[in-house]
């Protein structure tokens, strides 16, 4: 029989990201636009001047421009990166970056990356499906194929048509096969994980379980390290096993400013205010000087932002977000 070594993998966001994130990797992360992005992880990333990354994310918001506007990342593979209507038309980083030819641009729908990460967490080199066959999306490349050759990280082609050999028909039916995604690191913020790695998301999962699968390396921050029993008393609410994981982060308002289903409610304060500062590179270069490199740690950013701030942001039990929230970002 094989055992399994349990250890605690409990470490600062320093150490994590020193140890598991390496210049020139593929990274990904979780959350969707708003809501639970690993905010203080990305924020370490850009305090250890980490570079040429290479960021594949389905839809990602606040942490994906940030660290493009950090000028941290070389090559994005994404479906939709911005903060919803906090930066209408994309994330002002983001879409800098593309207009200027700063980095590497590839776009998939969100269901092809969806089914990319599923590949990978397979271990399959691709996926098939129907839809998408008269899109854009297939038939343009934002990164041709000479290109994508001399990078290892990226696949030889965006996307294939393969015929369905199972067909049934004297017709042969065309289908749109997407690569498989393996990330070096996969970066996730939960509610909850245990200092052994199993983790437990509230709400919505979105990606986050087939990005942990198909990735080499995780690092978990938490919003509430708990003991293993109190996972272990209910066991099917868990999402992640430990063994796919190499770090865990306490992290508490660790999505801050976006949302943490259960704790907290994204930030319209803040999140207007970092748009409006990323608009220009002088103003952005203000922001990430105060909020982060003039910070050490996420508690020192949280301190910029105020427990008075904080604590209106805190979620009703009952509902898990604050209903009372003026979100107008005044």
């Amino acid at each position: 029989m094989i055992t399994l070594k349990k250890q605690s993998k409990v470490m600062s966001a320093r150490e994590a990201i020193a140890e598991f994130v390496h210049d020139g990797d593929l990274i990904t992360f979780g959350g969707f636009t708003i809501t639970r992005n690993p905010m203080g992880l990305c924020h370490e990333i850009i305090r250890q001047n980490k570079k040429n990354l290479h960021v594949a994310v389905h839809s990602q918001g606040q942490a994906f421009d940030l660290l493009v506007g950090a000028g941290c990342v070389a090559v994005l593979e994404v479906a939709y990166g911005g903060t919803a209507r906090f930066s209408p038309g994309g994330g002002p980083c983001f879409r800098r970056a593309i207009e200027k030819g700063r980095v590497l641009f590839e776009d998939y729908t969100n269901f092809q990356m969806t089914l990319r990460f599923l590949a990978g967490a397979m271990g399959v080199p691709f996926l098939p499906l129907r839809g998408s066959l008269e899109i854009d999306v297939v038939k343009k490349w934002g990164i041709p194929p000479e290109i994508r050759r001399r990078n290892p990280k990226l696949t030889n082609e965006k996307i294939a048509l393969v015929e369905n050999p199972f067909s049934e028909s004297e017709e042969k039916e065309t289908l749109v096969a997407v690569p498989a995604l393996r990330p070096d690191v996969a970066l996730i913020h939960a509610q909850q994980a245990d200092p052994e790695g199993t983790v437990r998301f509230g709400g919505l999962t979105f990606t986050d379980v087939e990005q942990v699968k198909a990735a080499e390396r995780v690092i978990v921050s938490c919003e509430e390290l708990v003991d293993p029993e109190t996972l272990r008393k209910d066991p099917v609410r868990n999402q992640v096993p430990f063994f796919l994981v190499n770090a865990v982060v306490p992290i508490p308002f660790g999505a801050h400013p976006t949302a943490c289903y259960g704790y907290y409610d994204y930030d319209p304060v803040h999140l207007k205010r970092y748009a409006e500062a990323a608009r220009e590179e002088a103003s952005l270069r203000e922001y990430l000087k105060t909020y982060i490199h003039g910070t050490r740690d996420h508690g020192e950013y949280l301190a910029l932002i105020g427990d008075q701030a904080l604590d209106k942001l805190r979620a009703e039990p009952s509902v898990g977000y604050a209903p009372g929230l003026d979100r107008s970002g005044r």
